[in-house]
């Protein structure tokens, strides 16, 4: 499971060779969501405020998560991107 980052409890993860639409997943506390890049769209549920802290950290890097989908689809490995301060 390649984490790609951790901050607040909270662990984003990425698998290569994923389902479309490019997405990334969050862990808090047993929760569990995936989070559409495009649109922010989320499936799962998570506490509020550890959603608000992943929304944040997703609208501050999404060229990054971008990227990170393209080496993912190609089985590259993928980069770290800096955590939510």
């Amino acid at each position: 499971m390649p984490e790609i980052c951790r901050f607040l409890g909270i662990v984003i993860t990425m698998y290569h060779r994923e389902h479309e639409p490019p997405h990334f997943h969050a862990r808090y506390a047993g929760h569990k969501i995936t989070v559409r890049i495009a649109d922010g769209a989320v499936g799962g549920h998570f506490p509020p405020r550890a959603l608000g802290h992943v929304m944040e950290w997703w609208s501050l890097h999404r060229p990054e998560l971008v990227a990170n989908w393209t080496l993912a689809e190609e089985g590259r490995e993928l980069r770290a991107i800096e955590p939510l301060e």
